[in-house]
C-alpha cells in the first residue's frame, strides 16, 4: 500500500488506533500489534504522560508507535491548548489530535473553539490533527489555519453506525489540501473500506476494536478493510448506474448464426 504522509512524515499504515474502552491493557496491546498501525491516540485525561511507569503507557512501545495525545474531554479552546502544552512539556512530540467536545451526550465537536485552538497551536509549532463534524467549510478554514489533517466524523463517537456523513466527507476529500482522516463511528471493517473507497487518506478506530469479542482479530480485519478500500480507490471504481448494463454482449448468440 502506498505510504501516508502527514506533515512530511511517512507512515506505511493508513489505520490509526485509539486506546480507550479495552477490557485490559494486554488486549489493547494485542490489538495494536494486529492492526499494523503506527499512530496511536491516547486521551491526556486518562494517563500521566510524563510517568514512564503509567500502566497504559507501559503497554505502548513508543519506539514503534507515534503516540498521538488527544485532548478528549476539553470543553473549549483554552482547555485543549493547555492539555496539548502539558503533553509537549512531558516529552511528547508536538503532535496533537485536537478534540473540543463541550456536549457530553453526543460528543459533537465545537467548530468555533476547534478553529480557535488550531490557530493557537499551529502558531506554537504543533502538528494539529483536528476532529470535526463533516463540514466542508470548516475543513477549508482549518486547512488555511495550518492544520496537518482534517478528521471528519463518520458518525458520532462510539456509535458504530458507519459513514453516515458520506456526502459531506466526499466534498471535504474533493477540496482537501491535507490528508483527510475519517474518525469516529466506524463499527465494522466494511465501514473502513467504504471510507477509504471514497478517497479518505486514513481512518481512526477505537470502539469497534475495544468492544469486539476478539479485539486483535477485529484489528486485523480493519487493517484488511483499509487496505482493500485504498486499493479499490486507487484502481478507480466504476460509476454507479441507475439501470443494468450487461457485462457480456447481448448479440452474437449461437442461435443467431443458424
Amino acid at each position: 500500500m502506498d505510504p501516508l504522509i502527514i506533515a512530511g512524515r511517512c507512515f506505511s499504515s493508513r489505520l490509526m488506533v485509539g486506546t480507550g474502552k479495552f477490557a485490559s491493557h494486554l488486549l489493547m496491546a494485542a490489538a495494536l500489534q494486529a492492526s499494523g498501525s503506527e499512530i496511536v491516540t491516547v486521551a491526556l485525561r486518562r494517563v500521566d504522560i510524563d510517568r514512564e511507569e503509567d500502566d497504559l503507557l507501559r503497554h505502548i512501545d513508543r519506539d514503534k508507535y507515534l503516540l498521538l495525545p488527544n485532548t478528549s474531554g476539553a470543553r473549549d479552546a483554552e482547555e485543549a491548548v493547555r492539555l496539548a502544552r502539558l503533553a509537549r512539556a512531558a516529552g511528547c512530540e508536538p503532535w496533537v489530535k485536537l478534540e473540543v467536545t463541550p456536549d457530553p451526550y453526543y460528543l459533537l465537536p465545537d467548530p468555533i473553539e476547534t478553529l480557535k485552538a488550531t490557530r493557537i497551536l499551529v502558531k506554537e509549532g504543533f502538528v494539529v490533527l483536528p476532529y470535526i463534524n463533516a463540514d466542508p467549510v470548516l475543513a477549508k478554514h482549518l486547512q488555511e489555519a495550518g492544520a496537518a489533517t482534517v478528521m471528519p466524523l463518520g458518525s458520532p463517537i462510539g456509535t458504530n453506525k458507519g459513514v453516515r456523513t458520506r456526502d459531506s466527507i466526499a466534498i471535504i476529500i474533493e477540496q482537501a489540501t491535507v490528508p483527510v482522516v475519517v474518525d469516529a463511528g466506524l463499527g465494522a471493517p466494511s465501514h473502513a473500506a467504504e471510507a477509504m473507497e471514497l478517497g479518505a487518506d486514513a481512518v481512526l478506530v477505537n470502539t469497534a476494536l475495544a468492544v469486539a469479542a476478539d479485539p486483535a482479530r477485529m484489528a486485523a480485519a480493519f487493517a484488511k478493510g483499509v487496505e482493500a478500500g485504498r486499493e479499490g480507490y486507487l484502481a478507480g471504481l466504476g460509476a454507479v448506474r441507475r439501470q443494468a448494463e450487461a457485462s457480456s454482449p447481448l448479440t452474437g448468440f449461437l442461435r443467431d448464426e443458424t
